[in-house]
Order: structure tokens, then sequence, then C-alpha cells
């Protein structure tokens, strides 16, 4: 039943018209007040390269309480993984976090150009800047969190920029 709701949920995005989400929280009840868990904010892809079929998403999430996110989904892609970003003798690679981000309680924790990221493979329609993909971001806890994330060609104000992955 959870992996439908995983597949559904991305599903249900792509179908849904109006206005783009682009920062979401998580939220649970603790003793009748409504406390936020896990905040997302600043989300962007990039634009699909010529005649490749992925591109890289980035975002910050900041966890009140620790979290770990543990997968992430799209209708627009045949598969999402987060990756960690080393450099070793020069050389960047790419590995998939086979056990997840941690999100250390009250700590943001920023996927950005040149570091950690989201990987889309298998896009299956080019991206191009002005799109939005919809990601299904899950959580250890449970939780999830569906975001319309931009295609922008560039980071937003504010961001680094430096990095293409």
């Amino acid at each position: 039943m959870r992996r439908l709701a995983l597949i559904a949920l991305p599903l249900a995005l792509a179908a849904c018209q109006g206005e783009s989400r682009t920062s979401a929280s998580t939220e649970t009840t603790v003793d009748g007040q409504t406390v936020a868990e896990v905040e997302a904010t600043g989300p962007w892809c990039r634009p699909t390269p010529n005649g490749m079929d992925m591109t890289a998403c980035y975002i910050t999430l900041t966890s009140s309480t620790g979290d770990r996110l543990v997968s992430v989904i799209s209708p627009r892609a045949a598969q999402a993984q987060v990756h960690a970003v080393s450099t070793e003798g020069g050389v960047m690679s790419m590995t998939e976090m086979a056990d997840g981000l941690n999100l250390p309680a009250g700590q943001a924790v920023a996927l950005a150009p040149g570091g950690d990221h989201i990987m889309l493979t298998g896009v299956t329609v080019p991206l191009a800047e002005g799109d939005l993909v919809p990601l299904a971001l899950t959580f250890e806890s449970g939780s999830q969190i569906a975001l319309e994330v931009p295609v922008r060609a560039d980071a937003p104000a504010g961001e680094p920029a430096h990095g293409a992955h």
C-alpha cells in the first residue's frame, strides 16, 4: 500500500494545474500542537542537456526533529537518486546515497551545484527552462513532501552557480 502511495503522489501532482509549490514542509501533531518536521526550500532543476536524458535538481532541507531523506520520485524520470559528490586526486565522482540523506535536527542541508544533489535519470521528456518538475520526497519518519520544481538554466539569485551536475 505504501508503494502505491509513493507512486500515486507524483502522478497526482503531474495531473494538477495551478500555482507551483516550490517550498513545503511536513507537519505532525504533538500534544495537540502542529510542529513542522522537515522544511523544503529553494528547489530547482537544470534543463536536460541536448541529447541527454538526465539532469540534477537542488533543494535545501531543514528538519526540526532530525530525519533522513530516503526516497525521491518523479513522473518525469525513470529514476531519481540522491547523489553524494566527492573529489579524490582531482577527480570528481558521484555515488548514490544508498542509506539516504541524513538531516540533523535544526540544521539546513543544502543539495547544491558542485555538491550533493538529486539526479534524475531516464527523463521521459526533455526539461526546458520554465518547466515544472513534480518531485515527491519521502523521509524515514514516513512524512512526504510534494513539490513542483522549476527548471532554470542557472541558480536562483543568492544561490551558488558553480558546477554543473
